[in-house]
């Protein structure tokens, strides 16, 4: 199964961003030039810059992001707070959009003539402000799936133990949570770090004239037909997958399973005081995320903003785009076969890695290729697709062109999400239930379908309902 797994990584991953490194040591006519292009990127003052400048915003959306996200998602797992169900749905609303709607937003709210733009005391919502604003808006479900998945399973065994001990809350919580979440702290960093390094939309709408590395990229390949270039920019890109891979790799040594075969399910008690103060903090977050939604919804409602505020349908004829609503059953199309798709390939590729005895090297490559998708943007990951499969000489050109191309494209670029979706969750499920079924001579499919899939089939709608509203609000690819 993993060799397998490794092909596919190699047909639709490898060799098209392989197709990608070739472009960019050619020159515009497809000469070879050697490192010309990375030297004339290094000697660019301004390109050099948007790296800095996109780990900046990288890093400190990130920070925001898991520490919001967290609390979050411990209001909803670990204590009895009221209405968890309807916090988590309004948590999740920013999947349904796509990353730039957030930018949208903030500009009918904080622009040159937005309606608290005073709140900003004379900054400007156009530059690294607005793009961390935004970020940490959009990023906020991704984190939350997994922080909730690695939040939810838990040994209710270790908190009694703790109470007997008379531990107080605080050091539990230092000694028995945050461990036992740390997989799901370190995976929620890489990829809140990962999307918002990469993204393009979000800056390209409200950065202003602040540069960062995607925007590059938009203005290489789109604005200047520079393919080579853009390729070059992209392949910068390719860094915090790597350093992503080592970090995961160690912490995956230090993960224990918080589900054993013996464990008592954790139920959290009532505690007034704190589930009083999480319904506070997830009222405000709520709240924030309708105002938002809200406010780009009225800005589609309305004639001319801010100039004719009468409200009106005509924007939903989708007349600027020319094909009306045919775009809109398209895109249903490719995210219901997305989310089929994917989900079956994602979540069973997340338990060979995980479950299945084979050989390490050949884990650590499938887990290396499953990390990567999350550095590589749509954008990039589109071309790189044009590059490969364009070619007469690819036996897969025939899918060039076809929803089939759409369909593998946009499961490979949010693969690595719902791999660590899975990943999260099959590691919380103790190994013993694998021994177990092996010594009972119980067939491994068996084992999945009535042990693992029962268990984990929460993760696995999260995983489906996240392939098919991504891809249908992507704007890359």
């Amino acid at each position: 199964m993993l060799a397998a797994y490794i092909l596919l990584f190699l047909l639709f991953l490898v060799l098209p961003l392989g197709a990608l490194i070739i472009k960019s040591v050619q020159d515009s006519k497809g000469h070879f030039i050697g490192l010309s292009n990375y030297a004339l990127y290094l000697k660019e003052p301004a390109l050099f810059q948007s790296f800095f400048n996109s780990l900046f915003i990288a890093i400190v959306s990130t920070i925001f992001v898991v520490v919001f996200a967290f609390l979050f998602a411990y209001a909803i797992t670990r204590t009895c707070m009221p209405f968890k169900g309807f916090f988590r749905l309004i948590a999740l609303i920013p999947l349904l959009s796509p990353s730039i709607l957030a930018a949208i937003a903030l500009v009918y709210w904080f622009g040159n003539k937005g309606i608290l733009k005073a709140l900003l005391f004379g900054h400007s919502i156009y530059g690294p402000i607005g793009i961390i604003l935004a970020s940490i808006y959009w990023t906020f479900p991704h984190a939350l799936m997994i922080l909730s998945t690695s939040l939810s399973l838990s040994d209710s065994r270790l908190y009694e133990a703790a109470e007997v001990l008379k531990t107080s809350k605080l050091r539990a919580f230092l000694t028995i949570t945050i461990p036992g979440a740390r997989y799901g702290i370190i995976s929620t960093t890489f990829v809140v770090f990962t999307q918002v390094f990469t993204d393009f939309g979000v800056p390209k709408v409200i950065g202003g004239n602040y540069n960062v590395l995607a925007t590059d990229i938009y203005k290489e390949v789109v604005g200047m037909q520079n393919f080579q270039m853009g390729a070059v920019i992209s392949l910068v890109l390719l860094i915090p997958a790597m350093v992503a891979f080592f970090i995961d790799q160690y912490s995956r040594k230090k993960q224990i399973s918080l589900l054993t075969s013996r464990s008592v399910v954790f139920n959290p008690k009532k505690s007034w005081g704190v589930d009083m103060l999480m319904l506070g903090y997830c009222s405000i977050i709520a709240i924030i995320i309708l105002l938002m939604i809200g406010m780009a919804q009225f800005g589609a409602l309305v004639k001319f903003w801010p100039y004719n505020l009468s409200l009106t349908l005509k924007h939903y004829h989708f007349e600027v785009a020319g094909l009306g609503w045919e775009s809109f059953y398209n895109s249903v199309e490719m995210a219901f076969y997305t989310a089929v798709f994917g989900t079956v390939v994602i979540f069973v590729g997340a338990y060979v890695v995980e479950k299945i005895k084979s050989d390490e090297k050949l884990r650590g490559i499938v887990q290396f290729f499953a990390l990567m998708p999350m550095a590589v943007p749509g954008l990039v990951l589109g071309l790189a697709y044009i590059f490969y499969f364009n070619s007469k000489e690819n036996p897969l050109n025939f899918i060039y062109a076809t929803m089939a191309i759409l369909v593998i494209n946009t499961i490979v670029h949010f693969y690595t999400v719902s791999h660590l979706t899975g990943v999260t969750a099959l590691k919380q499920m103790d190994k013993e239930f694998e021994a177990v079924s092996l010594s009972l001579k119980v067939p491994i499919y068996k084992m999945f379908w009535r042990v693992t899939l029962p268990v984990c089939l929460p993760t696995i709608f999260d995983i489906s309902i996240y392939l098919f509203v991504n891809a249908m609000t992507t704007v890359s690819g």
